[in-house]
């Protein structure tokens, strides 16, 4: 695809590299802005209130020149730009552009820490950006966002292993093929908006990312019949009465989008590759949430979802009318499109609209494992360790049978602390909790026999074993003990608060 095709109307990255020295010689990057800006002013900015940055700008330097030229957006002197970058790069490439009043962006260029401490920079439309100077305002079809909540959360659960290949699905200013290019040979980025993938090619470019495949296209079309490694989407998630805002509405009706999204990756999937989507769901009225999504699952995948938040259809309706400016019109046009929104979700029988991630592995075994749970509490990003750690859980216990539980060896998890919960003076407390202090941060109750037997967990005894002398201290049949056991070692090593001590190996 050519760029002309690509990018018509927006700048050019055959300089990048020029302009990426000269932002990362005036510390135009994440720790740069917030040694800058100071956390209060640096967080005003996340909440698109430019005031305080504003205030934290006025010297002049470099790096507060190019703060106002692509963050806040406000025009600066020609002098000013020329300090703070090859300007003529800069305007013949068509980052910025001469107007009346001085020097002003062209696009939104936002710095963007990697996970191991990369400086990269996301570029996206003006106004466009999480914190950007435009903030909620009416979005024209075919808007190019940046860095949203979303885009970390994905981000920050996907899996990071070296991968040969993957593949970013509605790929929108590029932050997921980004991040693909640090562990993957080759990256396919796709879109059905010709501007995004623009935006991609910018974002890869600016940041010294290797360049990736970018292909037009809905879904899985562009891709054909290629299998990968990795398949990550940030889909036009959206239950919406139409499809106005490519960015965010899928086009098909309730959550079909999501469903296709999810029951296709089976067959693009190498065999122990991953497939990781955020993603809504419908309530409808006398259907269970849990069977609805896990019916979504292909055949031949193990699949964790998690439902991170639920939203009955007057909240979600009004989540999205602000998200598109739609607050902001005429009262009379404002209420029509709401009343658009709750007549979709009253002809589907729709009561409240879930969100939350969906992970698929593809496994050869007969008896896949489909984890649907509710989880609405802090997690600790980055995630991607612990949904890797997940999956190999289940490949543990679906390999081992009760005896094989017992037989071996557990160690409790590092982050795993105790609690007793009782009245203050009590000689017994009324219940015990486990409590993990990273990741999904869970916490479980465990009885007496469940504590001590955690408590020991250090890979020195079997599991039956431990529960031998456990008997003998509380004076139990320890046949009856062995017997009533192993599904209690399952929840805490399926949870992550045991481990088999030969995975530490």
């Amino acid at each position: 695809m050519s760029t002309t095709s690509l990018a018509a109307g927006l700048p050019v990255p055959d300089q990048s590299a020029r302009l990426r020295d000269a932002l990362i010689a005036a510390d135009f990057t994440a720790d740069g802005l917030l040694e800058l800006l100071g956390a209060p002013a640096y967080s005003a900015l996340a909440r698109s209130e430019t005031v305080p940055a504003l205030r934290a700008t006025r010297g002049g330097s470099p790096l507060e020149t190019l703060v106002r030229l692509f963050l806040l957006q406000r025009p600066v002197a020609a002098e000013r730009a020329r300090e703070a970058l090859p300007l003529d790069v800069a305007l013949a490439d068509g980052w910025v552009a001469e107007s009346p009043d001085g020097i002003r962006a062209t696009v939104d260029v936002r710095p963007y820490g990697g996970p191991e401490g990369q400086d990269w920079y996301i570029v996206s439309d003006l106004g466009c950006a999480v914190g950007g100077a435009g903030g909620a305002t009416g979005r024209a079809e075919g808007v190019v966002l940046g860095v949203g909540g979303a885009s970390t959360t994905l981000a920050g659960i996907t899996v990071r292993v070296p991968v040969s290949s993957a593949l970013d699905l509605g790929t929108g200013s590029g932050i997921q093929a980004l991040h693909a290019t640090g562990h993957a040979t080759r990256v396919t980025a796709t879109d059905l908006n010709p501007r995004a993938l623009a935006f991609t090619r910018l974002t890869l470019a600016l940041s010294g990312a290797p360049e990736a495949d970018l292909r037009e296209g809905s879904l899985y079309t562009p891709v054909g019949s290629d299998t990968y490694d990795l398949i990550v989407s940030n889909p036009p998630f959206v239950i919406s009465p139409d499809a106005r805002l490519t960015y965010r509405d899928g086009g098909m009706g309730g959550d079909e989008l999501c469903r296709s999204l999810v029951q296709q990756a089976g067959d693009r999937l190498n065999e122990g590759g991953f497939a990781q989507f955020l993603a809504n769901w419908q309530h409808v009225a006398g259907e269970d949430w849990q069977q609805r999504v896990r019916s979504w699952v292909p055949r031949g995948c193990d699949a964790w979802i998690v439902q991170r938040e639920v939203q009955d259809v007057t909240q979600y309706a009004e989540l999205w009318l602000r998200d598109s400016g739609d607050h902001r019109a005429a009262p009379e046009e404002y209420a029509a499109r709401y009343d658009a929104w709750l007549d979709e979700f009253e002809a589907r029988g729709t009561k409240a609209v879930g969100f939350g991630w969906i992970v698929l592995r593809k496994t050869a075994s007969d008896r896949p494992s489909i984890v649907v749970e509710e989880w609405p509490h802090p997690v600790e990003q980055p995630l991607g360790e612990a949904v890797r750690a997940h999956f190999a859980r289940q490949d543990y216990l679906r390999t081992h049978d009760d005896a094989a539980l017992l037989a071996d060896h557990f160690v409790l998890v590092d982050d795993v602390v105790q609690e007793q919960v009782g009245l203050p003076g009590a000689e017994d407390p009324e219940h015990v909790v486990l409590r993990q202090s990273r990741g999904m941060r869970r916490a479980t109750k465990v009885d007496t026999v469940g504590a001590g037997f955690a408590g020991v967990c250090d890979g020195t005894l079997s599991a039956g074993r431990i529960l031998d002398a456990i008997a003998q201290l509380v004076g139990e049949d320890p046949v009856l003990l062995r017997d009533r056991t192993p599904e209690a070692i399952r929840l805490l090593v399926g949870e992550g608060f045991l481990e088999p001590a030969g995975s530490r190996d």
